[in-house]
């Protein structure tokens, strides 16, 4: 029987990197029923809205889905469909492993990691107030009557919920992804130092949740300014991040950095019954249209899939084509050649279906 998969192929280069994971995922033998609705720029056009109605309704009635990027204005227009995707449908876990893979170059070999990032709170709830408006100088008054400290009448505001909910839910789901996955050890993410109350709640309750699984799996805890000069200096050291919303989507552009760029970071947003699958990077819309990019984030998004499914065999074949095509180095994207004006360098396209054809 055929699972049946959203599929959102999003936007600029969104299509083509969704079509060369939709062919991979096909070539493993595994059958998928598609269901394809849009999102982002081209659903304004279409619906007057980035995310219409439609989409969630796919979404919850399949239970899986694999998007392409989409786009986020900088600093106005609509927001972020992402993270509105996440928070509608409860997605509360966001992970993006990061492992080494052969024929890439780049300072740093042998990682293997796993970032764990809460997907509903932090400063990315989008509980926001504009510079100078009335509701913003109401609280501005609020907050001066509960606490001493000034704080500048022309400032814009963002608040930052942390609660003890969210975080022992995303702490047992990075413990048990450890267990899962045949990890060793957890590190809980914070600025505890300085936000005591918000980041210190985040730390107190992941040490609780912790000594549930001691003498399974080692726990310890890193302040996020000190856990990026760790990550450049010695990234083997760690094995599961978990983090808290914003810190997890900064340290895993980071971890993905180490292992060469984010071409090649895959993600997948989980809740409790829905998931959701994408690459790491952004929309490029420079690039639309002109089948060039690295396809290689979404095709390892796919491979989540795979696995989230059941499909293990499938997903270690998936898995296992991918990396031999880039370790032979010949049927590659320019991205991923040692020189970037490389004329033997493939497209989006023809790097997918070799993918394939080593699947057959």
């Amino acid at each position: 029987m055929a699972y049946k998969i959203t599929l959102i192929p999003g936007d600029g280069i969104g299509p083509e990197v969704a079509l060369a994971a939709r062919k991979c995922l096909e070539a493993t033998g595994v059958s998928f029923a598609w269901e394809e609705v849009i999102a982002g720029t081209s659903a304004i056009e279409k619906y007057g809205t980035p995310l219409p109605a439609s989409v969630l309704k796919s979404i919850r009635k399949n239970k899986v889905a694999l998007k392409g990027p989409i786009i986020t204005p900088i600093g106005g227009g609509f927001r972020s469909v992402n993270v509105a995707l996440r928070q509608e449908l409860n997605l509360f876990a966001c992970v993006r492993p990061a492992k080494s893979i052969p024929g890439i170059k780049s300072p740093y070999q042998n990682i293997d990691l796993a970032i764990i990032r809460e997907n509903t709170e932090d400063l990315y709830a989008g509980i926001e107030f504009q510079s100078g408006k009335k509701d913003t100088l109401r609280l501005l008054e609020l907050i001066k009557k509960l606490q001493p400290k000034k704080i500048n009448a022309s400032s814009a505001l963002s608040i930052k919920p942390i609660s003890a909910a969210a975080t022992r839910r995303i702490t047992e789901f990075a413990f048990e992804y450890a267990l899962k996955n045949k990890r060793k050890k957890v590190t809980a993410v914070h600025k505890a130092n300085i936000m005591k109350y918000t980041d210190g709640l985040f730390l107190e309750v992941a040490r609780k949740v912790a000594k549930k699984y001691t003498g399974r799996i080692e726990f310890n805890d890193c302040l996020v300014d000190n856990l990026a000069m760790q990550l450049v200096k010695n990234p083997q050291s760690f094995d599961v991040l978990a983090l808290p919303n914003l810190y997890g989507d900064i340290i895993s552009d980071l971890c993905a950095g180490l292992i060469g760029g984010l071409g090649l970071a895959a993600g997948a947003n989980i809740g409790k019954s829905i998931a959701l699958f994408e690459p790491v990077h952004g929309s490029a819309p420079k690039y639309a249209g002109l089948n060039k990019v690295n396809p290689t984030a979404t095709i390892l998004s796919g491979v989540l899939m795979l696995r989230y499914l059941g499909e293990d065999r499938a997903a270690d074949r998936l898995e296992k084509a991918v990396y031999d095509v880039i370790a032979e180095g010949k049927f590659v994207t320019y991205d991923l050649k040692e020189r970037r004006d490389d004329p033997n360098c493939v497209s989006t396209q023809s790097m997918a279906d070799e993918i394939c054809r080593r699947l057959r």
